[in-house]
């Protein structure tokens, strides 16, 4: 090992909670490059009408530029753990914002789809770092006194960069046309590499341990075709082929079960790719278990509700995103008062309410018909944001603390991997749902259809979001439980 740590350790401050301004420093450039690497990726979905037209490209292919950057992600996450213990923080960061930029500026220029879909490609590999980084550091320098404010500052960048995407994109779309999206990200990104190369420092531990080749390979192939394969359950009711589907997840199925036997031999020399053994862990293993099944109702729902307000309510497009708007604002706006209260008093106190809340406001969501108010759609949308806040930012603090600092990259690691598998499941099992009810009602032309096919699908999540509720009473703070403190964790 060679220590490259320049931050004072981690339980240093233990009792004030003070940050040093330098490691202040670190964290807000990982948080600005976080928060344009995730407005980016949430800005393409409204730019598909405008590619199909411009680049005269069919609607499946022209999907590809989001479905490219998501099994991406996929695919690089569960890779992090590793390099963020290989490689310094510098050299993370620089590499990271060095791939989204490149891909930025190619995507562009693009003369044609294929240059646009290599671009997205090399956008989504430096963006599935960010957060894995941004979470690494942070348990690195922040004393755990104040990590859960400090993580609800990340909650800032994780809820109000999704809340501003879609409206910028829609802004931007109609003004200016669909490369202007990559012309204004480009700047913030090119000024936040810039500070960093400037002034950011390495903390942590590195390794020269070599990187497993075969693990990268099956990791491809497990992840990427387990969300390969979840994506295409929707289209099965539009006469899509179920073929495609059944080999990605076979070929997800078999490569994970692999890759997780060779990770377990890697381990026992410190070589593998993604440590296995953070889930030794009772407190991150309860957390993940908790964090997977709120992914799976959230991502689901906010993929189905949108449905329903344009196509059951017959809202436009604009006024839609704005009904999901301000929980969206409320989720981020709330993160660090959340996390302060992490702080003081625990998990508790947030997660049983933030669990009963969510699981409530999805059942009240299987009651929607086409005579629902629109105000109660909004009013049931930021309760159910705030429901999920109260969880994410504690789930987030109270994992990565029940490890030791040696595994907080790899834990880093699993929180991504987790929500990416758990998001695709959500909304592939929630869309499966809602277009067989839309298509046994008549189709989605039909507003009493759409109305019964939300209602199926939402019932799904309300389902998973009410076995959340027993979690929040047995996951606990690190600190305030001697069976799942950072000193027996990941051993």
């Amino acid at each position: 090992m060679s220590a490259v740590h320049t931050g004072p350790s981690p339980v240093q401050n233990v009792a004030s909670g003070d940050i040093p301004r330098k490691d202040m420093a670190v964290i807000w450039v990982l948080l600005t490059a976080a928060f344009v690497a995730i407005l980016n990726e949430t800005t393409m979905g409204m730019a598909i009408p405008h590619l199909i037209t411009d680049l005269g490209i069919t609607p499946i292919a022209a999907q590809w530029v989001t479905s490219a950057f998501m099994l991406t992600m996929a695919v690089v996450i569960p890779t992090t753990g590793f390099l963020l213990r290989r490689f310094t923080t510098r050299q993370m960061f620089l590499g990271a914002l060095t791939l989204f930029s490149a891909g930025t500026v190619v995507a562009a220029v693009a003369t044609g789809f294929p240059m646009l879909l290599v671009a997205r490609i090399v956008q989504a590999s430096g963006t599935a770092i960010m957060m894995p980084l941004l979470m690494t550091t942070l348990m690195n320098v922040v004393p755990p006194a104040s990590r859960g404010r400090m993580m609800g500052r990340v909650s800032v960048v994780m809820s109000l960069a999704p809340a501003i995407g879609p409206t910028m994109s829609g802004f931007l779309l109609d003004t200016f046309g669909w490369r202007s999206i990559f012309v204004v990200v480009l700047p913030i990104a090119l000024v936040a590499m810039f500070i960093g190369w400037r002034w950011l420092t390495n903390v942590g531990e590195t390794t020269r341990a070599p990187i497993d080749v075969l693990s990268v390979i099956l990791s491809a192939f497990g992840f990427g075709g387990l969300v390969f394969g979840l994506s295409q359950i929707g289209g099965l009711g539009k006469g899509q082929s179920w073929a495609p589907l059944a080999i990605a997840l076979a070929v997800g199925v078999v490569g994970l079960v692999v890759f997780l036997w060779r990770q377990v031999a890697l381990q026992k020399k410190d070589d593998a790719l993604l440590d296995l053994r953070i889930f030794k862990s009772k407190g991150f293993s309860l957390s993940m278990t908790q964090m997977f099944l709120l992914s799976l109702a959230f991502f689901g729902s906010i993929t189905v509700i949108p449905l329903f307000l344009q196509d059951a309510l017959l809202l436009p497009t604009m006024n839609a995103g704005l009904v999901v708007l301000p929980g969206a604002l409320a989720m981020g706006l709330l993160g660090p008062v959340i996390g302060r209260i992490y702080d003081k008093h625990g998990t508790r106190v947030l997660l049983i309410p933030g669990s009963i809340l969510a699981a409530a406001m999805l059942w009240m969501y299987t009651t929607l018909t086409v005579g629902t108010s629109v105000w109660l759609v909004l009013v049931m949308q930021t309760l159910l944001s705030i429901g999920l806040a109260l969880s994410f930012t504690p789930l987030f603090t109270a994992s990565l603390a029940s490890l030791t600092p040696r595994f907080y990259s790899y834990g880093s690691a699993m929180i991504g991997t987790i929500q990416q598998v758990a998001g695709a499941a959500g909304i592939a099992v929630m869309m499966a749902a809602f277009t067989a009810v839309a298509a046994a009602g008549g189709g989605t032309e039909e507003p009493t259809a759409v109305a019964a096919a939300t209602r199926t699908a939402v019932a799904i999540g309300a389902v998973i979001a009410t076995i959340t509720i027993a979690g929040a009473f047995v996951i606990r703070k690190p600190e305030d439980d001697s069976e799942q403190a950072p000193a027996h964790a990941g051993h």
